[in-house]
């Protein structure tokens, strides 16, 4: 039985094939465009695009399982009829932790991820949504050798490993947790400060922390054309982006972003540390 991993090649998607090689299962990658030989050699590389339906039916042949990001708002519907066309087990879509976040409600970031479980949920579809809330990939953009510019450096969030995110993930493929364990909110199990976070990266290559404060008005700026912290995963808010940013990083200043058990319940273990995650990319900073 094959399982195919959407984005195969992202921070959660390799880490998803990785587990489901280890526990034993037939995996396709489906990458947009072969690199080498950058997968396992009993790994099956595809090349598809959700924004190409023709590409992505080609890929899901002989498939009974999938793993993917969630498709922009604008590809939902062709991505869906691909899907219900294969007639599947399960498809595992990874979505957002901010749907299940009452202070979310409304958020631009939010209301997309909403928007794209609600037509997972109205389609002829076994479906699970995954809901990491803080990636601590996130935190791949900050160059802490020079000065990390932040704005509400005090706010805390417990950033998520994407190993767990995959492990869970995998579970859910493999029908070794509940549905609704799966899809619960999932966090790391610590909550941390974008400025402890800063330090213990810099820790972790051997320089001095440095923060440069930003305003709001500066934040937005920044966020105009950077990634999105907190927003759970592969999210596109357009030109409200930047305010959808800033109103999940004030909400987690005012103490509103929470560390869950979701892990622990979904995996019988606790979550990775953040320390982890840092070690595990040490060699990205440096």
């Amino acid at each position: 039985m094959t399982t195919l991993v959407v984005g195969a090649r992202g921070n959660v998607g390799r880490s998803v094939v990785d587990q489901l090689l280890a526990a034993g299962q037939t995996v396709r990658a489906s990458v947009r465009r072969t690199v080498g030989d950058e997968f396992p050699a009993e790994v099956e590389v595809v090349t598809a695009d959700l924004a190409d339906p023709d590409s992505f039916a080609r890929a899901l042949t002989g498939v009974r399982k999938v793993f993917l990001y969630a498709p922009a708002p604008d590809q939902v519907s062709a991505v869906i009829s691909v899907l219900e066309k294969a007639k599947l087990e399960l498809v595992v879509q990874l979505s957002s932790g901010s749907v299940l976040l009452e202070s979310a409600a409304g958020n631009a970031i939010a209301e997309e991820h909403r928007e794209v479980e609600e037509a997972f949920s109205r389609a002829d579809l076994p479906w699970i949504p995954i809901r990491p809330l803080v990636l601590a990939t996130n935190d791949l953009r900050w160059d802490v050798r020079e000065p990390v510019k932040l704005v509400y450096p005090q706010a805390r969030t417990a950033p998520i490993h994407e190993h767990d995110i995959a492990a869970v993930s995998v579970a859910a493929l493999t029908h070794a947790v509940d549905p609704e364990v799966a899809a619960g909110m999932l966090t790391g199990g610590e909550l941390l400060s974008q400025a402890e976070r800063v330090a213990l990266i810099a820790e972790a290559v051997g320089c001095q922390p440095q923060i440069q404060e930003l305003t709001e008005a500066e934040a937005r700026k920044v966020f105009g054309g950077g990634a999105t912290p907190g927003a759970g995963s592969d999210s596109r808010g357009g030109d409200s982006q930047p305010d959808a940013i800033l109103a999940f990083i004030r909400d987690a200043a005012a103490g509103g972003s929470p560390a869950t058990n979701a892990v622990q319940t979904a995996l019988g273990r606790a979550p990775l540390p953040y320390r982890q995650w840092v070690a595990d990319h040490r060699l990205d900073f440096s």
